[in-house]
């Protein structure tokens, strides 16, 4: 089945999204998963029929800054270009905005360099205990 592009949750329900957070020590439930895709300001999801098999999402102010906090690619469908193209599709999205910034491990540097962004320092806080 071919793996179709979309900006719209509309219609996906919380079993479209299993299989997602692979190596996190917590995983958000898919309900919870659903709500942080419906309350993101945009967001791209790969689908293969009903299932999601890849996401990004992005928040912002609407004027000057964004910020991509998750891309996910189901581990089944990695290698593929899915998530490639789900940051090429954000990026244009996005292409408003003055800093679009995100957070990343520094073994995906090198993915994120190729889509046009750069390293630059960031610092952050991670509290496991408040993962629905």
């Amino acid at each position: 089945m071919p793996i179709e592009f979309t900006e719209s949750a509309e219609g996906v329900e919380p079993g479209d999204l299993e299989g997602f957070f692979d190596n996190w020590a917590e995983i958000p439930s898919a309900d919870a998963h659903l709500r942080l895709l419906k309350g993101s300001t945009h967001i791209v999801l790969a689908m293969e029929g009903r299932q999601v098999v890849g996401f990004i999402n992005a928040i912002t102010d609407g004027v000057l800054n964004a910020h991509i906090p998750l891309l996910e690619v189901l581990p089944t469908h990695r290698g593929q270009g899915i998530g490639k193209e789900l940051v090429r599709r954000m990026l244009l999205l996005l292409e408003p905005y003055y800093a679009v910034d995100l957070t990343c491990e520094p073994e995906l540097r090198s993915f994120y360099s190729e889509a046009g962004l750069r390293a630059l320092t960031s610092m952050c806080v991670r509290r496991p205990d408040k993962i629905p």
